[in-house]
């Protein structure tokens, strides 16, 4: 079985982090997501409830093979917004998160040092004040199975310690459950090696 990395760092739940100079304000906003969509949300919701700020920066990363991310300066000198957020998400070694960096300008300007300090502090703020967990990625799946099979099935199901999600119990069953990445060749074959079980892929998160 193909070695899977399925451990990640994220934060538990949205926190808030600012920073000072000079005037302007940087008000930095840190978010738990599992997908694009989310992202869009958040930074749309930003956008409208800070519709007077002169810019939304932001830094987004997903996944654990390092190639979902994105960083936008939204008008600030390039690389001066989004590049330092990103590079705090890296060497705190999170994923499934993104920060959105309000800006406030305060009539001084700030200089290219100065900006990436200032969106590198806002973020570092936003993540001090955050709980960082350790997460699984974990897959979704549904098995249908006749009902003749349920007790085979409910016995890989709790010697899998397999998080089940919802279920239907009729002539024809329905289990949807979800389990770590990393588990889920050997638990799809166990279960697909009973009579009538046929599991299908739902999502990941």
């Amino acid at each position: 079985m193909k070695d899977i990395n399925d451990l990640y760092k994220t934060i538990e739940k949205p926190s808030e982090g600012i920073y000072k100079e000079k005037g302007s304000k940087f008000l930095a906003y840190a978010f738990p997501v599992f997908s694009e969509e989310e992202i869009k949300e958040h930074i749309h919701r930003l956008r409208e409830e800070y519709y007077n700020a002169r810019h939304h920066c932001f830094a987004w990363q997903l996944g654990t093979d390092g190639t979902q991310y994105r960083a936008n300066d939204d008008g600030e000198p390039s690389g001066t917004a989004g590049k330092p957020i990103l590079g705090q998400l890296n060497s705190h070694e999170l994923t499934n998160i993104l920060v959105v960096v309000v800006r406030y300008f305060g009539g001084t300007k700030l200089g290219v040092p100065g900006l990436i300090r200032a969106y590198k502090e806002a973020t570092i703020d936003a993540i001090t004040n955050a709980l960082v967990v350790q997460r699984t990625v974990n897959d979704t799946y549904k098995l249908y199975f006749e009902y003749a099979a349920m007790n085979d099935i409910m016995k890989i199901m709790k010697d899998e310690n397999l998080n089940i999600l919802d279920q239907q119990f009729d002539l024809a069953c329905c289990i949807e459950f979800s389990l770590r990445q990393s588990e889920t060749e050997k638990v799809v074959e166990r279960l697909e090696n009973v009579e009538s079980a046929k599991c299908e892929y739902v999502c990941t998160r």
